[in-house]
C-alpha cells in the first residue's frame, strides 16, 4: 500500500495556499454559444505548501517529511484548514451534520460522506481520511455512545447490528485529505529564502 497514515505538519499546512479544482471541457459554438462538459464526476484538491514554509525549521520538517515519502511515491495525510470538518469552520462537530445513510435493515457497514450544497444543486464527497476520535454518529437524531466503530483509514462505519430500515444514519467528523508530492525534486535557494522568497511544493489529491 503506498499510503502513509501520517499528517504532512499542520504549522505549515495551516499557511499554504489551494482547494479544489475540476476539469471541464468547453466548446465555443460558431453562434457564440458555447458547449460545458464535466469531465471529472468529482473535484480534487491541490494545493501549494511552500507558503507555510517561513523559517529554516520549517523548511527542514518538510524535507523530511518529503525524504521519508520518497518524493511522489507514497501519499500521505492532509489538513486542509479552509475545509476539515462535517460542519462549518467555525462551528463545533455533531453527530447530525451529515446524512450518511438510510437504514435498510441489513446494512451495517455505511461509508462517510460530506454534502456540499448551494441552491437545488448538491455534490456528495466520499470521506474516507476522518480524524481518529472525532467522528459521533446518531441513528434517527439519538446519538449512539456505543454499538458502532469507525475505520480511519477508510472512512467506513460499522454498527453491531443493523439500522432498522428507514431510519436516519447521521454522523459528524473532523477529516484529512489523501494527497501526495506532486514533484520529485524539492529546489530551494537559501539565500533568496532569506530574502522572503516562496519555495513551490505542490501537493494534490490522489484517490485511493
Amino acid at each position: 500500500m503506498t499510503f502513509h497514515e501520517i499528517r504532512f505538519p499542520t504549522a505549515v499546512a495551516f499557511h499554504s495556499t489551494g482547494g479544489p479544482e475540476r476539469k471541464t471541457e468547453i466548446v465555443a459554438l460558431g453562434s457564440g454559444f458555447e458547449e460545458r462538459n464535466g469531465v471529472w464526476a468529482n473535484s480534487r484538491r491541490r494545493y501549494d505548501v511552500g507558503s507555510g514554509v517561513r523559517t529554516l525549521d520549517d523548511l527542514a520538517a518538510v524535507v523530511d517529511f518529503f525524504e521519508a515519502r520518497m518524493g511522489r511515491l507514497y501519499a500521505f495525510r492532509f489538513k486542509d484548514f479552509a475545509d476539515f470538518k462535517s460542519c462549518a469552520p467555525g462551528a463545533n462537530v455533531s453527530p447530525a451534520d451529515q446524512a450518511i445513510a438510510t437504514g435498510d435493515g441489513a446494512t451495517a457497514i455505511f461509508q462517510l460522506v460530506k454534502t456540499y450544497a448551494s441552491g437545488p444543486s448538491s455534490w456528495t464527497r466520499v470521506i474516507q481520511k476522518p480524524v481518529a476520535g472525532s467522528v459521533r454518529v446518531a441513528l434517527a437524531g439519538v446519538e449512539q455512545t456505543s454499538g458502532w466503530s469507525v475505520d480511519a483509514t477508510s472512512g467506513l462505519v460499522s454498527f453491531a447490528a443493523a439500522p432498522a430500515s428507514g431510519v436516519a444514519v447521521t454522523a459528524g467528523f473532523e477529516f484529512d485529505v489523501p494527497v501526495r508530492f506532486d514533484t520529485d525534486s524539492l529546489l530551494v535557494n537559501l539565500a533568496n529564502f532569506a530574502a522572503g522568497e516562496i519555495p513551490s511544493i505542490p501537493i494534490v489529491e490522489v484517490r485511493i
